[in-house]
């Protein structure tokens, strides 16, 4: 019996040691079947008919149909695990925006985490972007090899969950997978997450107001990000700002 811990779900491997469903027969032939029949092609027959069978006895068809179930959850199984995390033997120490990504690439990929990370970058000679990145989506979609080896830099992109040029003045918003925007004329962006449909609220922390701070000692410093999610702000010479939102979307076990 196979067990997903972080699904939960339950794989029945019992039938993996038969590799047809004469090995099944045989299996629940008894040696003193065979000293009296004298003939295996007759012990199988009979047992195929439920003959001398103790407890539940597949038939042909239910043996191969349970057979392939299992074959194809196995396979589903396989398919969702994350893979090698790319972030695996690079060089990132010097870097701390990279260091903080790395630390998340496991739980991100495997689902336990959602983090969306706010990104403002400007390069001599070009305008100023930034924007809200859906790190799940982008991990599954680019070669983060190339970012956590330094040969290309992570920026937002205009099919990000936001993307604003700050010379242009052209902003783009999108919904992925995993969030759905939802613009706020008081709280600015909000950010539903798809799977808990909880509430991300990436409000930068000056814009709270002395009356935030109040209602803040009354409910016990509770995150005004939203529940179970983490703001951390890091100080990085690769960007002018960087902020990640990590929300925890699955128990741990």
């Amino acid at each position: 019996m196979y067990n997903d811990d972080l699904e939960g779900d339950y794989i029945d491997t019992s039938l993996d040691k038969y590799d047809n469903y004469e090995a099944y027969l045989d299996d629940h032939i008894k040696d003193i079947d065979l000293f009296y029949l004298e003939d295996i092609e007759l012990a199988r027959n009979l047992i195929a008919l439920g003959y001398q069978s103790q407890g539940e006895f597949l038939h042909r068809e239910e043996f191969e149909s349970r057979k392939k179930e299992i074959q194809e959850a196995i396979k589903l199984r396989n398919s969702n695990q994350p893979k090698s995390l790319a972030s695996a033997g690079c060089h990132i120490e010097d870097s701390k925006f990279l260091t903080e990504l790395a630390s998340r690439e496991e739980n991100v990929r495997n689902g336990r985490l959602a983090t969306i990370i706010f990104i403002r970058h400007k390069k001599e000679g070009s305008n100023e972007i930034s924007g809200y990145i859906d790190l799940a989506d982008r991990l599954k979609n680019d070669n983060f090899k190339e970012y956590f080896e330094k040969t290309k830099t992570l920026l937002p992109r205009k099919s990000d969950l936001s993307y604003y040029n700050w010379d242009t003045q052209r902003c783009y918003i999108n919904d992925s997978k995993n969030f759905k925007v939802i613009p706020n004329s008081d709280e600015g962006l909000l950010f539903r997450n798809t799977r808990d449909r909880k509430i991300i609220n990436v409000r930068p922390s000056f814009f709270y107001t002395e009356k935030d701070e109040i209602e803040k000692k009354v409910t016990k410093g509770k995150s005004k990000n939203g529940d179970d999610t983490t703001r951390v702000d890091i100080e990085t010479p690769e960007y002018l700002q960087v902020v990640f939102f990590d929300h925890v979307t699955r128990r741990r076990h």
